[in-house]
């Protein structure tokens, strides 16, 4: 019996009546992370991890939510449900599923370099793993998280030492943070877009150390910004919002920024290719460590990942699902604060 199929609504667990990350309303939805893509509004009631639980409330509003810690175990109709680190962004867990024997487990989106932010990922035994394959091509091998850093450290540092300043856009909820948590606070102040800080707050609620920021607001004149360091949601590119800063280099931080075509589209000034999504030998390792004998590939390369897969003698094969790109993710939410 498959403990997890792909329906209408959403991937669903039929012994245990419930979906996960689903697309469309349903009764019980266990939610991997509170990307846009994955948690959506609309069902009665939501499970997810103790971190993620202000995220989806920032997201979907006042909606019935149960949380778990990672590793605890509930049992939903016979179904044992549990969550364990994804380390994508604050609270992002795999789904493991166990019923008459049978284990499975659907990853949701996850990287496997520790940031230094979140929880790290952990991958789970089982026999059935769900993987998630958006940067699932051979080309996409990211540099460690330091040697990009100190690029972007190095980068802010030029700019400041010319009298410019700088723009970097992110995605709001996790590459963002995860960008604060590193930058070099001795460089300049780091200020945030507006649709930024709600996501700071909640990460420093839960417990993440992250340097002071500051609104623009808090400064006066366009030479003001000279020293410092912008964090902008993508939308906000080429906004009358950047003009505000006078002089300024711009940049983009995404792991789409391995593919130098992808920085001259956006029409930024540098790219740094950081990724909160596992390259391919992450994804590759990932799935050799959790042993399991079948896996299914969604949204991404997975047509190259599953072909890799089979011709290493696995069972692979490919699951459509309506979850996107949220390193494309931009947002009402983004589009409307200032």
């Amino acid at each position: 019996m498959d403990l997890i199929v792909a329906t209408p609504r959403g991937l669903y667990c039929p012994p245990g009546d419930f979906h996960i990350d689903p697309w469309r309303p349903v009764a019980r939805a266990v939610i991997t992370h509170g990307h846009s893509d994955h948690a959506r509004w609309g069902s009665d009631a939501y499970l997810c991890q103790n971190d993620g639980a202000p995220i989806l409330r920032r997201r979907l509003g006042d909606v019935s939510i149960r949380t778990l810690a990672y590793g605890e175990r509930i049992d939903i109709n016979g179904v044992t449900v549990s969550l364990h680190p994804a380390g994508h962004v604050l609270g992002s867990a795999q789904v493991r599923v166990e019923y008459g024997g049978e284990v499975w487990v659907a990853s949701g989106d996850y990287k496997t370099e520790d940031d230094g932010v979140v929880a790290p990922f952990e991958p789970q035994r089982c026999h059935v793993f769900i993987t998630e394959s958006t940067f699932g091509l051979p080309i996409y091998r990211w540099r460690r998280q330091g040697e990009i850093m100190a690029e972007v450290n190095g980068w802010w540092l030029a700019n400041a030492g010319a009298g410019r300043a700088s723009v970097v856009f992110a995605y709001g909820l996790g590459k963002a943070q995860r960008l604060l948590a590193h930058l070099d606070p001795a460089n300049g102040p780091i200020v945030c877009h507006g649709a930024i800080e709600p996501m700071n707050a909640i990460y420093r609620g839960q417990g993440v150390p992250l340097p002071a920021t500051k609104r623009v607001s808090d400064f006066s004149g366009r030479d003001a910004f000279a020293q410092a360091l912008i964090l902008a949601p993508p939308s906000a590119a080429n906004s009358a919002w950047v003009r505000r800063f006078g002089e300024y280099s711009d940049a983009f931080a995404s792991g789409w920024m391995q593919i130098r075509g992808n920085r001259r589209r956006r029409g930024v000034d540098q790219g740094f290719a950081l990724s909160d999504h596992a390259d391919w030998p992450g994804l590759i390792d990932a799935i050799h460590a959790t042993g399991a004998e079948r896996v299914y590939a969604t949204h991404g390369a997975t047509g190259a990942l599953t072909r890799y897969l089979r011709e290493g003698g696995l069972d692979a094969r490919m699951l459509h699902t309506e979850y996107g790109e949220e390193e494309a993710e931009g947002g009402a939410e983004e589009e409307a604060v200032s």
